[in-house]
């Protein structure tokens, strides 16, 4: 396969998953903001944090006065001044998939195709709060049909490899994203840990990452920080967490590997730190600090992007 196809499928997925992802944030920013004010509602940060999650908080100053739920929804799902915007990773997605048109199944292509061609309805357009949850709610279906068709209907070759690579490394970002925000921004200084807006705000990072059902299968028990965390991070099951999107990456560079045999810094990386987070556990990281295990999480994830890029992609 030629790098740039790589390069094409690898990156067509990771904007399909980024698409979700910052329409995820929003949504729940919305649930936040809709809190009674006896709950905190109206006085937290919750616009705040959906730009730190998942937009450029700088570039938003350039072109917005100030952070409110208006600006904040604007610059992440419309704005062509965002190059994470839902519009335009549907856009550069499609871009993506028209350059290895022949490398995608139909169903794959009509996905993104019909979501670049359905995207032009909503431009320009002054939504409600009840149409731009629909509009949320398509974001997310868009990301759900395409991965769908993805696993349902391409050859298990070389192409599909790359297409789980750069979903799995976008997921374990996005999840890393959600949680050291919570950790570091969305709680105010005046509201303790473990009261009421605390537990909300967990209970929807939780629907954030489509885990609220999970966790109680798993944990059988109230919210808590700290099994959050751990379901989130190192539980394999969990198809959001690190351990899950390391283990994806591993699996799929393994196969590349094998295919053109020959092995690299990537998958050298990747099994660095899928042996990390399985061989660690949920005290010890909160005894270290959650943000500083996240932050330093997402700076390896970093490295082995760049490794991918560097070895398949250019």
């Amino acid at each position: 396969m030629l790098s740039r196809t790589a390069d094409n499928l690898y990156w067509l997925s990771r904007y399909v998953e980024r698409a979700e992802f910052v329409a995820r944030i929003l949504d729940a920013a919305h649930r936040l903001a809709s809190l009674p004010t006896s709950y905190g509602g109206g006085e937290t940060n919750e616009w705040a944090s959906a730009l730190a999650s998942a937009g450029d908080p700088e570039a938003f100053k350039t072109h917005y006065d100030g952070v409110n739920s208006h600006t904040v929804c604007d610059f992440l799902a419309f704005s062509p001044n965002n190059p994470s915007s839902i519009r335009t990773c549907i856009e550069t997605a499609r871009e993506n998939a028209r350059a290895v048109r022949t490398a995608l199944t139909t169903e794959m292509w009509d996905a993104i195709n019909g979501a670049w061609l359905e995207l032009r309805s909503y431009e320009g357009r002054d939504l409600t709060r009840d149409e731009f949850s629909r509009f949320l709610d398509w974001v997310k279906g868009i990301s759900l049909t395409f991965d769908g068709s993805a696993y349902r209907t391409m050859l298990r070759n070389d192409a599909y490899w790359f297409t789980r690579l750069g979903t799995a490394l976008e997921r374990a970002d996005n999840t890393a994203r959600i949680l050291d925000v919570k950790y570091q921004i969305l709680l105010p200084a005046s509201e303790k840990v473990g009261g009421s807006l605390d537990y909300f705000q967990w209970t929807t990072i939780l629907r954030e990452v489509s885990a609220f059902t999970a966790y109680h299968w798993v944990y059988r028990e109230s919210i808590k920080p700290l099994l959050v965390a751990d379901l989130l991070i190192l539980n394999r099951q969990m198809p959001r967490s690190f351990a899950s999107c390391y283990g994806m990456l591993v699996e799929h560079l393994d196969l590349i590997a094998d295919a053109y045999g020959r092995r690299g810094p990537s998958q050298r990386l990747a099994s660095n730190m899928l042996a990390k987070l399985e061989g660690d556990n949920i005290d010890r990281i909160f005894t270290s600090g959650l943000h500083e295990f996240v932050t330093g999480f997402i700076s390896d994830s970093n490295r082995v992007g760049a490794a991918i890029a560097e070895q398949y992609l250019v």
